[in-house]
């Protein structure tokens, strides 16, 4: 399992709290940015490698990724 280390509090994009999950990928603009889903779902490319990656809050309060 990978974890992310300093997980962001807010997304980059809009600065929504970031609770449950989150994307840390490529935007169509360029530039990566930690996105909240529907951010995500309007600015990124995808996932995999060199995409972007899908995270996940797990019960011990760490962020894991789950795609990507």
């Amino acid at each position: 399992m990978i974890i992310y280390c300093g997980a962001p509090e807010a997304c980059d994009i809009c600065q929504a709290s970031i609770e449950t999950e989150f994307i840390d990928g490529s935007t169509r603009m360029g530039p990566w940015a930690n996105m909240c889903p529907s951010c995500y779902q309007q600015f990124g490319v995808g996932l995999g490698t060199g995409r972007g990656q899908h995270y996940a809050k797990q019960a011990d309060g760490t962020f894991a990724k789950i795609a990507g």
